[in-house]
């Protein structure tokens, strides 16, 4: 009996390691919030504070001007007009008239929604339109989520290609891990100039009151689903052809969304820059077992994999370490999952080729043939 309780005490104290190290992250994820609350409040405080000052002597200054108005009744006036801009509702004159649900700014609307990204500028006031929102969100987001799924899973062939190329002609200099940065160095440079710096320059000429900082903090708040609404391209007085604008907005977000997915699926193929996976229970049968793998050069390619969280060189494709994972079924699974008999290639090379990585030995594992 006193065994028994023994063992059970002495399985207590000794924590798995993952679990060790999710409390630390979890102690570290705190304090990152705290570290980032003091900084945004020091940063924005003074600001405020500005602000209301000067909102302050702009009231007492309208008041005295016009002496038949009562206080009471321009902060009841001041309370309806912010409660309809919170709306999306504009009263001012110089605002343009267009309807906020004209088809344009509805499609925008319905791009916000099925992304998640939700600017909250506008949103339903009737109660079918939220009942309808709802509804319309549970099948829009996870049809959006397969969307996405489908393309990266497309764009992982050229992508490997490139990959492919780079290590025939890099793989006599460079070890793998370097040649996989560089390849996805490539990959985030594509992102950044093509969705971030160029739509940037294109919003800041289109929009009179953004500057080119304003315009790339929408492209990253947008892109990263962030979606503060602080910003919105199409809004501004008298914007021409402003339908045309929003569904072109719609389509830039949609595309930006699949080159960002794009570029965290490669980023997370390399299994050394895939911290993630060490706060994972998986993580401590894999490094219970790690001097039996190489995970860069291991010769036997399609083994039996360690659950599906480990790196993809190990033998099988990652799946809980690949962003957005729940995308679809079979993307990154590994052969057992996706219904695919298992195969396992023994190659043996002399010691001349072991300086020189193969291209199969750089290529992501779902991406082989």
């Amino acid at each position: 009996m006193s065994s028994g309780i023994t063992t059970d005490w002495t399985g207590l104290l000794k924590m798995k390691k993952s679990n060790f190290r999710l409390l630390l992250l979890i102690a570290f994820y705190g304090l990152f919030l705290i570290l980032g609350a003091a900084i945004f409040s020091a940063i924005e405080s003074p600001l405020e504070v500005a602000e209301v000052k000067n909102m302050r002597d702009r009231k007492n200054h309208f008041l005295r001007t016009h002496s038949c108005i009562t206080e009471q009744e321009l902060d009841a006036l001041l309370m309806d007009v912010v409660q309809a801009t919170n709306r999306g509702v504009a009263v001012t004159r110089n605002v343009s008239s267009e309807p906020n649900w004209s088809f344009g700014q509805s499609f925008f609307f319905a791009g916000t929604v099925v992304t998640t990204i939700g600017y909250g500028h506008v949103t339903p006031l009737s109660e079918g339109g939220k009942i309808f929102c709802i509804v319309y969100a549970l099948i829009g987001i996870p049809m959006t989520l397969m969307l996405l799924t489908a393309l990266v899973d497309r764009l992982m062939v050229p992508s490997t290609w490139l990959l492919r190329y780079l290590n025939a002609k890099l793989g006599h200099l460079y070890q793998p891990f370097n040649i996989r940065v560089f390849h996805l160095l490539v990959i985030a440079t594509v992102l950044v100039v093509f969705f971030f710096l160029v739509p940037a320059g294109v919003f800041n000429v289109l929009e009179p009151d953004w500057n080119y900082l304003d315009s790339i903090y929408y492209c990253f708040i947008s892109l990263t689903t962030i979606g503060l609404g602080d910003y919105i391209p199409g809004d501004s007085p008298n914007q021409p052809l402003r339908p045309l604008y929003k569904i072109g907005t719609t389509v830039y977000l949609l595309i930006g969304l699949v080159f960002m997915v794009l570029t965290l699926t490669v980023f997370y193929e390399i299994p050394q820059l895939n911290v993630g996976s060490v706060f994972l229970l998986k993580s401590d049968e894999y490094l219970a077992n790690a001097s039996t793998y190489d995970s860069e050069k291991a010769r036997i390619q399609g083994g039996p994999s360690l659950g599906g969280v480990m790196p993809s060189s190990l033998g099988s494709s990652t799946t809980s370490a690949v962003p957005f994972g729940s995308y679809g079924a079979g993307y990154g699974a590994t052969e057992e999952e996706s219904g695919r008999p298992s195969r396992q290639i023994v190659r043996v090379k002399s010691r001349r080729e072991e300086d020189s990585p193969s291209p199969e030995d750089t290529t992501p594992v779902h991406a082989r043939p």
